[in-house]
């Protein structure tokens, strides 16, 4: 199973050229299960639903209960903002939580859950965007907890670990990522456990998802680092669901064109048919 994770960067900047270059990576990689951050709804028009609609497949989103603080950096409040699943196979179960915020500075960050109806086993799949606040670690952890049992409450009933996308706006090596992790410090859910899909990457890799050589992101000054994560529960029998390959992909121009902000990290998983690889 090939899944990925992209944050879109909304509907900020050339939004009409981005989304072509958008549709254009994911249907050269085909995924078959997709978590999306920073959509965009307006007018009766869904960013996701018009990639799936490209693409041929389902989906699901989740609006932002609280998108005023968005909707002012843009100066247009019409324009909705939330997370998305895309899917090659049926969606048969849906559900949202929404994350701890600060008093008073509640920007509607939340995780979605998707069941994801796959030929040989359902898959409980997570998206999600955490707060962006460099200094915001503390809120992270909280975040993170909520998230961890949210994941903890839709599993069951099939073979396949868990597959927790999204944009965590933090390090690696990070309090928040490691306590998600639960591996590398005490687990956010006692003995839950959610590996680091990128610990399987080639050392040589580019990790960065938040790239300075990405002119939307230069701007800012910020140092290149890896945000966006791909995490999977520990793995099924014979190593279902484990990770046999991650790269990093929409890191470049398309058309002269940078699709996002952010680059988008892609897993291949192995489901049945590669089991013997492993067994």
């Amino acid at each position: 199973m090939r899944v990925l994770t992209w944050n879109l960067w909304w509907r900020f900047g050339p939004w009409e050229q981005r989304r072509k270059a958008i549709l254009s990576v994911l249907g050269d990689v085909r995924p078959d299960v997709i978590g999306l951050q920073e959509v965009w709804a307006c007018g009766g028009e869904n960013l996701a639903g018009w990639l799936a609609e490209n693409l041929g497949m389902q989906w699901i989103w989740a609006p932002s209960p609280a998108p005023y603080r968005w909707q002012r950096r843009l100066g247009d409040s019409t324009v909705g903002i939330g997370n998305a699943v895309l899917s090659r196979w049926p969606i048969v179960e849906q559900d949202t939580v929404e994350l701890p915020a600060e008093e008073g500075d509640d920007d509607g960050r939340v995780a979605l859950y998707a069941r994801i109806d796959s030929p040989a086993h359902q898959v409980p799949f997570f998206t999600t965007h955490l707060t962006s606040a460099i200094h915001a670690s503390a809120l992270r952890c909280r975040q993170v907890n909520v998230l961890a049992e949210f994941v903890t409450g839709h599993l069951g009933g099939t073979g396949f670990p868990p597959v927790v996308t999204g944009d965590f706006n933090a390090w690696p090596d990070s309090d928040e990522v490691r306590q998600f992790g639960g591996y590398k410090t005490a687990p956010a859910v006692p003995g839950q456990v959610f590996f680091d899909a990128w610990e399987y990457a080639d050392p040589a890799q580019p990790s960065a998802t938040w790239n300075a050589a990405n002119p939307f992101v230069a701007a800012g000054f910020e140092p290149s680092v890896r945000v966006d994560y791909i995490h999977i529960g520990m793995p099924g029998p014979e190593g279902l669901g484990s990770v046999s390959s991650v790269r990093r992909v929409g890191d470049g121009p398309v058309d002269g064109v940078w699709p996002s902000d952010h680059a988008a990290v892609l897993a291949d998983l192995r489901g049945p048919a590669d089991l013997h690889v492993v067994s």
